[in-house]
């Protein structure tokens, strides 16, 4: 594989990986739009590594709050806050890791990976982004996530493994729903998003495992570093952004987008 279209793939992946605009959906889109074939396994599998380590170190503080706390619910300790946080971050992901095992074990996982399914995706869930966005009030903060809200945000997550929908996306749509701010809606998406890194990444990797391939280790771990890099970048700059912009942007990129994949799975 060419250090170009590594760079494309890590780019992508990165920069999308945490904006509500489907990190998959491009993943999947990139080999068909550029003719080439599929990036496979093990290059997905950097490339989340890549985005996993770069949402750990910007919320490095949370991160360790909850490591410590499930070191702690591990210990049987349920009263502290950082337990708490481990409680509600385990429970959100168990719905999307349950529904994800049995999308992959059936195989109607990879039925979903098409043009026209990301291209609706892409619009529905961006419509349904922006009315949540727009008639959301901004009371709650992410301190004040509760079990209730975990689980809730948790079932959000379930569409995310319709590829075009976006995890971020969709978790986000789910916390303004509930009335959490912009900020703190993406925020716990963010931090929701490392267990459900962490559990599909190890998914993926059972594909890959025993595949003693230089060239491939190479080619992973630059598109890791590349990815991390872009990912640190764009989650940044959205954090930022969002302390004064909505997600309309993103909306109309989503919209715009889909229409033009619906063009080319229907032309």
């Amino acid at each position: 594989m060419t250090l170009l279209y590594l760079a494309i793939l890590a780019l992508v992946q990165g920069v999308t990986e945490f904006l509500p605009v489907s990190s998959s959906g491009h993943l999947i889109l990139l080999p068909k739009l550029l003719g080439t074939q599929d990036q496979g396994l093990a290059l997905d599998v950097a490339v989340h590594v890549g985005t996993l380590v770069a949402v750990c170190l910007y919320f490095r503080t949370d991160v360790a709050r909850a490591a410590r706390g499930t070191v702690q619910l591990a210990r049987g300790q349920l009263a502290t806050a950082e337990a708490f946080l481990a409680l509600c971050l385990i429970v959100a992901t168990i719905p999307v890791m349950a529904a994800g095992l049995v999308l992959k074990l059936t195989g109607w996982i990879d039925l979903m990976r098409s043009i026209a399914v990301i291209g609706w995706a892409m619009i529905v869930f961006g419509i349904v982004l922006y009315v949540a966005d727009k008639r959301g009030t901004q009371t709650r903060t992410a301190p004040a996530w509760t079990l209730r809200h975990a689980i809730i945000l948790g079932l959000w997550q379930v569409l995310a493994l319709i590829p075009g929908t976006s995890r971020s996306g969709i978790v986000i749509t789910g916390a303004r729903a509930l009335g959490y701010a912009r900020h703190d809606a993406a925020k716990l998406s963010m931090l929701m998003s490392i267990p459900t890194i962490l559990a599909s990444g190890a998914l993926l990797s059972l594909d890959v495992i025993g595949q003693a391939d230089w060239a491939l280790a190479r080619d992973a771990a630059i598109a890791a570093v590349i990815a991390f890099a872009a990912a640190l970048a764009a989650l940044a700059l959205m954090m930022r952004l969002l302390q004064s912009v909505s997600f309309t942007p993103y909306v109309i990129y989503r919209i715009a987008l889909g229409v033009v994949l619906l063009g080319i799975a229907y032309g």
